[in-house]
């Protein structure tokens, strides 16, 4: 071994990517509360919940309005006056003052009624739809921050190594040990492993921005200080869900609903309505007084409101196929969702194993190296290995998350809330 190569502890150079050590600390970091409270805060700052909570006031209004009776009319006629003859002037004059009403026939009102609570029901059902999509997308987002972490890490500690393992390239190309082509190869890798870390850095700043954007939070999200990931790895898997319960499946049957008081609506709305009124004359050339009377119904001759009534029925028939959808969609996530969490468990644990031998073969592999016995190329090589074996183990943690979560997203339940 080369008496004036300085050797440096191998603890210094290995990846110690535990969860505690992958959350980076940035000086100026504004931190991302833990998820959970992030998901209390985006109720009331994030866009797309706002939206949800409008189409609800929306429903409501229009059902308040479809409750409204007709309003009345006031009519006011003069008759005789200003004319020729004896009709000169005000004296033949004739007033009448009326009010009308409208009346509804076939349960126009009472239809309207229902149909509006009906979408009232439907708007809340397609609100905690939702906030199940919501809640699914803000976890997955969170965990892609802290991923990008992760990576930038990793990244960074990968282009320690590769500095470090050129520094030894270079002392034994310098004592003779090895060509010059070891020293080309190993700064080769430190430049390799640079544009890592700016990919890693761009795409953590791009992973962070999605992320204070879909929470709605006033002031920019930058580091990840409670760990997400770590969380879904403890996560014992949740026992398989009822598709019944399924928040898109409840909301397209509340839009199934909707639908058919829409169509019960529409064909009221062909029976004819009446009006009514009654009023006072006053007959100024007598100076009496008569009350008079009216009754008007329109006659469906030529409008029968069949366009509106086709219309509303193809609306229902398409809301039954979508709730049929939502119903067979449920099945297979419901029959699905357990075995993949479990399996995405599994491939967590293999990545972990893989890891750990990883990471001994690199250590292994370096002291070989040091002392002589091994090429640079496969101090390269297991470096390589290394740093793939720990991106796995990303992949993974994140696949196990999006397992659960999803599961959650099932079962209408907040991830990584309660469990059942």
């Amino acid at each position: 071994m080369l008496s004036h190569i300085r050797r440096r502890p191998l603890r210094a150079v290995t990846l110690g990517l535990s969860a505690h050590a992958l959350c980076v600390s940035f000086a100026l970091a504004d931190p991302a509360p833990p998820f959970t409270d992030l998901l209390v805060q985006a109720q009331a700052t994030a866009p797309r919940l706002a939206e949800a909570r409008a189409e609800i006031a929306k429903a409501q209004g229009l059902a308040r309005q479809a409750g409204a009776l007709p309003n009345p009319t006031l009519d006011v006629e003069f008759e005789n006056f200003s004319g020729s003859g004896p009709l000169k002037g005000t004296d033949l004059a004739e007033t009448t003052a009326s009010v009308g009403q409208t009346l509804e026939l076939g349960g126009k009102r009472s239809a309207r009624v229902s149909a509006g609570r009906a979408e009232i029901e439907a708007a809340r059902a397609r609100s905690a739809q939702v906030n199940a999509e919501f809640a699914f997308d803000l976890a997955q987002s969170y965990a892609l921050a802290e991923a990008s972490e992760r990576r930038l890490q990793l990244a960074t500690e990968t282009l320690t190594l590769a500095e470090e393992d050129a520094r030894i390239a270079t002392a034994l190309v310098e004592a003779g040990r090895e060509a010059d082509v070891r020293r080309v190869q190993a700064k080769a890798g430190v430049q390799a492993a640079r544009a890592n870390v700016d990919g890693a850095r761009s795409a953590r700043v791009t992973a962070f921005s999605n992320l204070t954007a879909m929470s709605g939070s006033p002031v920019p999200l930058t580091s990840i200080p409670t760990s997400l990931l770590a969380q879904a790895e403890r996560t014992a898997p949740r026992r398989r869900p009822d598709p019944t319960a399924s928040p898109a499946y409840i909301a397209a049957q509340a839009a199934r609903e909707a639908a058919a008081r829409r169509v019960r609506v529409e064909a009221r709305r062909a029976i004819p309505d009446v009006s009514v009124s009654v009023g006072l004359r006053r007959f100024q050339a007598d100076d009496a007084t008569a009350i008079v009377a009216s009754f008007s119904t329109s006659l469906p001759l030529f409008d029968r409101n069949r366009g509106n009534i086709n219309a509303a029925q193809a609306d229902l028939a398409a809301t039954d196929a979508r709730l049929n959808g939502a119903r067979l969609d449920a099945e297979a996530a419901a029959r699905a969702s357990q075995d993949q969490e479990i399996a995405a468990q599994s491939r967590l644990l293999a990545a972990r194993e893989s890891e750990q031998s990883a990471d001994e073969a690199y250590r292994l592999t370096r002291l070989g190296f040091e002392g002589g016995k091994l090429d640079l190329i496969e101090v390269l090589n297991a470096r390589r290995a290394l740093a793939e074996a720990r991106a796995q183990t990303i992949d993974a943690a994140l696949e196990r998350l999006s397992t659960h979560a999803a599961l959650a997203r099932l079962t209408g339940r907040v991830p990584f809330g309660d469990q059942p």
